[in-house]
């Protein structure tokens, strides 16, 4: 049995292959997720990576990552402790969000692989361009969760996968370093799973809050 590594409750079915890409479906919460055999090495991987421009000082890129700071903003109070997961090379939106009085940690498995980082609870945990990329999306989710404070907020910032009939061509799905592909029904399902409360502020942005109590 291939159980989705998004839900761990359905199990993967024949979607598509594109090329030479194979792709399936998860029938319970309706992830696409690439197949295993046709993922980059990873050295492939991170000399993608490392092309990535996320320049802190790029108006445009700035604007982009707006999409999830300003609503995520909305919902901190002064001076909130935070982390940036997955930030990149440049870490422009926790940059962005110490101007506005917050305090971010930084991890990345490439470019910052700070295991003190991992070791602390956050009021917000941002996720920008970043679940796209997992092999094992359920375990990281899980972890997340787990070093989010009770009430904290998780912000995701990823391309919805919407129409079946643009998938062949659609430029979210060109990128070889994007292996899972999710629906609102897929973070949905994630929100009921762990006990969050899910909100899409934005296109492409989803904010989930975890419980008040301890567990949930």
């Amino acid at each position: 049995m291939n159980l989705c590594p998004v839900c761990e409750q359905g199990s993967l079915v024949e979607f598509r292959v594109v090329k030479t890409r194979r792709y399936l479906r998860c029938p319970v919460c309706e992830a696409t997720v690439m197949d295993e055999s046709c993922r980059l090495s990873p050295d492939q991987e991170r000399d993608i990576y490392r092309l990535h421009d996320n320049d802190p000082s790029d108006p445009g890129y700035r604007k982009f990552l707006s999409k999830l700071a300003d609503p995520l903003l909305e919902r901190l109070p002064p001076g909130a402790t935070g982390l940036d997961f997955g930030c990149g090379p440049g870490p422009a939106l926790a940059r962005m969000l110490e101007a506005e009085g917050m305090v971010v940690s930084l991890y990345d498995p490439c470019f910052y692989p700070s295991q003190t980082a991992l070791s602390r609870t956050y009021d917000f945990i941002t996720c920008t361009e970043v679940v796209e990329h997992l092999y094992e999306p359920a375990e990281v989710f899980r972890q997340l969760d787990q070093l989010l404070k009770p009430g904290g907020w998780l912000g995701v910032m990823t391309c919805f996968q919407t129409d079946d009939d643009r998938f062949d061509n659609w430029h979210y799905r060109r990128d070889p370093t994007h292996v899972v592909f999710y629906r609102e029904s897929t973070l949905a399902l994630l929100a009921e799973k762990f006990g969050w409360v899910m909100e899409i502020p934005r296109k492409d942005v989803v904010l989930f809050r975890r419980g008040s109590q301890t567990g949930h």
